[in-house]
C-alpha cells in the first residue's frame, strides 16, 4: 500500500468507540469497539470485524495514553482486508488544538525514547 502519511505515526495501547453520524436508523447508532492499531494527529488506523463505509464520517471516544478520552470525528478514507479482520484508514475532522498537541507531545516523548 502507497504511503499517504503526511505526519508520523505511532502505535498507541487504546480502544475507540465509533457511532456515524450520516444515518440515523437504529442499526447505526449502535457503538462498536475496535482496536486502534496507530494514530498521529492527522488520523489512525486501527481493525475491526465490523464493516464499515468508506467516505463515511464517525463520531468518536478515543481513550490515550494517559487515559484521557478525546472526542473527534474520524472520516474512513481506505479500507484493507486482513483475514477475519478489517484494517481502516482514517483522517481525524473538527479536532481541536488541544487535543491534536496532546498526540504531537505523545510522538515528541516516544522519539526520545527510542
Amino acid at each position: 500500500m502507497e504511503e499517504k502519511r503526511r505526519a508520523k505515526r505511532m502505535d498507541l495501547e487504546c480502544r475507540l468507540m465509533l457511532k456515524r453520524l450520516d444515518n440515523m436508523d437504529a442499526d447505526a447508532a449502535r457503538e462498536i469497539t475496535v482496536n486502534v492499531v496507530d494514530v498521529s494527529r492527522d488520523g489512525m488506523g486501527f481493525e475491526c470485524r465490523e464493516q464499515l463505509s468508506i467516505g463515511a464520517v464517525y463520531e468518536c471516544f478515543l481513550t490515550i495514553w494517559t487515559k484521557e478520552t478525546i472526542h473527534c470525528f474520524v472520516e474512513i478514507i481506505r479500507m484493507l482486508r486482513k483475514d477475519d479482520d478489517i484494517f481502516y484508514g482514517g483522517i481525524f475532522i473538527g479536532m481541536s488544538e488541544p487535543d491534536i498537541s496532546r498526540i504531537s507531545v505523545y510522538s515528541s516523548f516516544s522519539e526520545a525514547d527510542k
